[in-house]
């Protein structure tokens, strides 16, 4: 079991949604936090908002600025030393057909889910490997392990999480680190709102399967339970969580059903 009380964290994406309400929930247990995302002035309301504001450090990034994520790992640990736990919580999501999307809409979806996450944990890695401790936590999504309609870019560079962090969890198993991998399923956030669209556009919607969603809080001390519990990966949902178990157990009901089912 691991104790949040002082573990120094840093969570991307902490501007608004699963990002900001794992900042309070992390804050109340006594962690102290970076918070990073593009906008300052989001982040700074966020850590005003924390329990404990002065234990909360605001550092905006671009994840797809890959090139400045090294210095940014170096800006992040000047603040409270070492980061024990980093949760890759930042991304964008998308919704449009594959035929339709511009390819340009694809590598930006990857840039910001993949790239930026994997170039990120590749600053923070040689450091808890030679401390002998780490936490990595990757928010991924119920689309990372089956694919929906209206999302082929989101849920391929989802699933790329996935493959990543496998790997990284068993290379690095005698060297201390975790990697938890969370999934969580409809949860009430503006990530609709800020989809991409087939040429880049944002959706500027919000999705009745987002809006009657669990909400951020509810998913945010999930998180936090996950990774006390070092957890290896977790689905935090409700009903939607069931195509998981169709896909593995009855494969031809679930291409049947997925064709059909409601997500746009």
């Amino acid at each position: 079991m691991t104790q949040l009380s002082q573990k120094v964290v840093w969570i991307t994406g902490a501007s608004s949604g699963i990002g900001e309400a794992l900042a309070y929930e992390l804050s109340r247990a006594g962690s102290k936090l970076v918070l990073s995302a593009r906008r300052p002035e989001e982040l700074e309301r966020v850590q005003k908002a924390c329990a404990q504001p002065e234990q909360v450090a605001v550092l905006p990034l671009d994840l797809s600025d890959t090139d400045s994520l090294p210095g940014k790992a170096v800006e992040a640990e000047k603040a409270f030393g070492p980061i024990d736990i980093l949760v890759n919580n930042g991304g964008i999501s998308q919704r449009s057909l594959a035929a339709e999307t511009d390819l340009a809409v694809d590598r930006r979806v990857f840039e910001v889910n993949f790239f930026g996450t994997i170039a990120l944990t590749k600053a923070l890695l040689p450091g808890m490997i030679a401390r002998k401790q780490g936490h990595i936590v990757v928010v991924s999504s119920l689309v990372g392990v089956f694919a929906t309609p209206w999302r082929s870019a989101y849920a391929a560079s989802k699933h790329a999480l996935h493959g990543f962090f496998d790997a990284v969890r068993a290379e690095n198993h005698d060297h201390n680190i975790q990697v938890s991998i969370v999934c969580p399923g409809f949860v009430k956030t503006n990530v609709s709102y800020n989809a991409l669209t087939a040429h880049g556009e944002k959706l500027d919607i919000m999705s009745d399967t987002h809006a009657n969603a669990m909400s951020a809080e509810t998913c945010a001390r999930k998180i936090a339970g996950a990774i006390k519990r070092n957890r290896k990966e977790v689905y935090i949902a409700r009903y939607e969580k069931v195509g998981i178990y169709i896909k593995k157990w009855l494969p031809a009901l679930y291409y049947k059903m997925i064709r059909k089912v409601k997500v746009k």
